[in-house]
């Protein structure tokens, strides 16, 4: 009766009826919306057109047609505006709400194409073409819409509080255009995309495009499912844990065993108070831990702020007494540690000297410089027994993000302090001795430049307020005695060098290493093996071949490496019972490691002018090297072989033009330039060759080669020259006449301005070499070429 009521209500209030022919239908625009066939929805009617439309409809018992405009935003749509593709609907109901709104409840009947739309009407009216639904029936059909049906059901299942009566309805469905048009129409799609599933007619079409937008919404409501059933678990999870912690708080209240948490906010205290931390970090400590105590156990943030806590507590605030530094005892331990490197010690043992009498100065950060393994870490180990002090080590190889220096801040999961921290909580001590290894080889990344946040680590006007990201506060690193080491100064930044004293290891002489092979090694490796003194041994003729043949390093770990391989060959024959006792001589060497690796060079005995023996500097030490010059007709061009550099192809340009200025004096014809090409070889080719210390032994062999006098096969040289003819200094001096003596020469020929070299050259090579100090080019014609041509020096 109230419906009746208000449809009669509604009608009463209706203007007059026009008079609508009965082929027409009445169109009803809406927007946003679809109505399929089948389908019965309630659509809220606001525009007066519309509203007189449906209540005409309603009096004549009419259908009507349901037609989506085109753009939702026309308030008074023109054809134009609207689709051609309708739904015939009846209307079921008419309702005004209180607050005077209209409303229909329709169901559709099936599609219709607008023809066209009559004119002179007060709202929208059309003649249709209905469009009756295809009955055609194929197993593709079938077996689209046993799919489809299935994706409905799954789709209806996964949706949260979804009506059981809704999959009995697609479960009851046996028409496959019905079964598209209802899914359709309950899908959460686009207007449009309805639109468009509304005007296809064709079934197997129809069927396949609803199945594809089932499909992603399918697929979507999976994950979102999925990601549902996770969290809540995860909520179940955690409001079970803070459930249990309530109830065993509770139980221990009632035994009295007292509250878990307030003990634990005691022994904090407690702990911070015993920490001696200065007044920034204490307050830091205070605060942080005021609010970990007001936090419940279960929040997230708990674990991170007691880690922080943690790191605050332990770290060495406070400065431990520390022992008077004894130099004599610092002697002994350099010495036991280490064999030779006496310019190195002397300096340890100045460093040593001033941190004594000065504890409280602003000591040098110093950082080691040389090839690998010359014991440049064990040398900062030595350091730290002779200051009684405990010894780290950072390892900075790699390093290319800043974050390893300076830390993390707290913001990040799993943040941790900087290396530098890390290390001096590792060593408990805030004036450590922390050797900052491979410091060359750090890197640069997006993450920063690590070598840049070096700068105020070792800055001692700075690092007394180091700051690092995850502690927020000051910590001094006055007091951490720095070292560092590196294998090369080239990739280390200026303003960073600047921060170090640079010491120089250079590396061991045969003679060296052969005694640390002897104090040192050989004891080691015995010990390594299981093996005692009585058990085995290693005769010295047997080292000394180990170091000339199977070993060629600056340091002595392959040597050590080669002594172990030659002990392990020992302890066989001890286990297995054949030997109680081995001595390894010389002779043995072969059938245990081999035949020897490296050989030798030995001087260029040979009476051809053009050759000269030159000495170089190798990362591994000392080494000679040829210089080969010949002469082949030409038009005077200077070739160059053997893998040379730049720099040393310049040396060989000015030595070939300094011979050409010195022509007359040489006794060369000028012409014979014009006429000749030279070429210039250093054998070796597959080694790069760099440097401008060559320079004297390829202006002799260009001189040997035009004179046509040999150069002594006993005498080797260095030296870089000048277009003026002056010797000028080079570097790697020891290492160069070491080189010399072990390939048998007899005399060296060094620029004079490296006589303050002379007293770092071992003992032993002085002895076997006489010297030629060259102040000019003439001074190496005069001492290395022959006084006749094609005729040698005498022995």
């Amino acid at each position: 009766m109230d419906n009746e009521s208000q449809q009669m209500s509604a009608g009463a209030s209706a203007p007059n009826p026009v008079q609508i022919p009965q082929d027409a239908l009445i169109i009803i625009p809406v927007r946003n919306m679809v109505l399929f066939p089948s389908v019965v929805t309630p659509i809220a009617i606001a525009r007066s057109k519309s509203v007189a439309a449906a209540q005409q409809a309603l009096r004549e018992q009419r259908p009507v047609g349901i037609l989506l405009q085109r753009n939702a935003d026309a308030n008074d749509p023109t054809p134009d505006d609207l689709y051609r593709v309708c739904t015939v609907a009846n209307i079921v109901r008419y309702i005004t709400a209180p607050d005077d709104s209209h409303h229909i409840v329709c169901q559709g009947v099936q599609r219709a194409r607008i023809q066209d739309f009559l004119p002179a009407t007060p709202f929208p009216v059309a003649r249709v073409l209905q469009i009756p639904e295809p009955t055609t029936s194929s197993p593709e059909i079938e077996a689209r819409f046993l799919n489809l049906q299935r994706q409905a059901i799954e789709a209806i299942e996964l949706l949260p509080q979804a009506p059981p009566e809704l999959v009995a309805l697609f479960q009851s469905t046996s028409s496959p255009g019905t079964l598209a048009d209802l899914a359709a129409a309950y899908m959460d799609l686009k207007p449009q995309e309805k639109q468009e599933i509304l005007e296809t007619v064709d079934l197997p079409r129809r069927v396949e495009r609803v199945s594809t937008f089932l499909a992603e919404r399918l697929e979507v409501l999976r994950l979102s499912n999925e990601i549902g059933q996770k969290t809540k678990a995860a909520f179940d999870e955690r409001q079970r844990e803070a459930i249990l912690r309530e109830q065993m708080a509770t139980i221990q209240r009632q035994l009295g065993e007292g509250d878990g948490k307030a003990q634990e906010v005691a022994e904090l205290t407690e702990a911070i108070a015993k920490a001696k931390m200065p007044p920034e970090a204490d307050s830091q400590a205070r605060k942080e831990l005021r609010r970990y105590e007001r936090m419940p156990e279960a929040a997230a943030e708990s674990g991170m702020v007691r880690s922080y806590l943690d790191w605050l507590i332990e770290l060495p605030w406070a400065l431990p007494d520390e022992k008077p530094i004894d130099i004599a005892q610092a002697r002994r331990i350099l010495d036991e540690d280490h064999f030779g490197l006496e310019k190195i010690k002397s300096r340890i043992i100045e460093y040593l000297a001033v941190r004594k009498l000065a504890p409280q100065g602003k000591a040098p950060i110093l950082c080691f410089v040389g090839p690998p393994g010359v014991g440049k870490t064990s040398l900062g180990q030595s350091i730290a027994r002779a200051m009684s002090r405990p010894f780290v080590r950072v390892s900075l190889g790699g390093v290319h993000d800043e974050a390893e220096i300076r830390g993390h801040r707290r913001t990040y999961i799993g943040a941790l302090p900087g290396n530098i921290i890390q290390g001096i909580k590792k060593a408990g001590a805030r004036n450590c001795i922390m050797m900052l290894d491979e410091i060359d080889k750090m890197g640069r990344g997006i993450q920063g430049d690590p070598s840049a946040a070096m700068l105020e680590v070792l800055d001692p006007e700075q690092n007394a307020t180091f700051r690092d990201n995850y502690l927020g506060v000051p910590f001094d690193l006055s007091r951490v005695v720095f070292i560092t080491t590196a294998n090369m100064l080239d990739t280390i930044p200026g303003p960073l060098q600047d921060r170090m004293e640079i010491i120089s290891l250079p590396g061991y002489t045969e003679e060296e290493k052969l005694e640390i092979a002897r104090r040192y090694l050989v004891r080691r490796q015995l010990k390594a093996n299981g093996l005692s003194g009585e058990q085995a041994e290693i005769e010295d003729e047997a080292l000394r071949q180990i170091i000339k043949g199977y070993t060629r390093e600056a340091g002595v770990r392959s040597l050590e490496r080669e002594i172990g391989r030659a002990l392990r060959h020992a302890a066989v024959q001890i286990a297995e019972g054949t030997a109680t006792k081995v001595t390894i001589a010389a002779k043995d060497l072969i059938p245990i490691l081999g035949a020897p690796r490296f050989e030798g060079e030995i001087a260029l005995r040979t009476s051809v002018p053009g050759v000269a023996t030159g000495l170089a500097w190798t990362p591994v030490g000392g080494d000679i090297l040829f210089i080969e010059a010949t002469r082949v007709p030409g038009r005077g061009a200077l070739i160059l072989t053997g893998q040379l550099g730049d720099v040393m192809r310049e040396s060989a340009q000015a030595a070939l033009t300094l011979v050409k200025s010195r022509a007359s004096q040489l006794g060369v014809d000028p012409a014979i330039f014009e006429k000749s090409d030279i070429h210039v070889h250093v054998p070796a080719g597959a080694t790069p060759k760099d440097g401008p210390s060559a320079g004297v032994a390829m202006f002799t062999a260009l001189a040997s080669l035009l004179t046509e006098r040999t150069v002594r096969y006993d005498t080797a040289m260095t030296g870089e020259i000048s277009l003026r003819g002056l010797v000028l200094p080079v570097g790697g001096i020891k290492e160069k006449v070491v080189a010399a003596a072990a390939a048998g020469l007899a005399r060296v020929m060094l620029p004079a301005r490296n006589r303050r070299d002379f007293d770092d050259i071992p003992k032993s090579a002085r002895e076997k070499l006489s010297f030629i100090w060259l102040e000019q080019v003439d001074d190496a014609i005069a001492n290395a070429l022959a006084a006749t041509k094609q005729s040698a020096a005498a022995e």
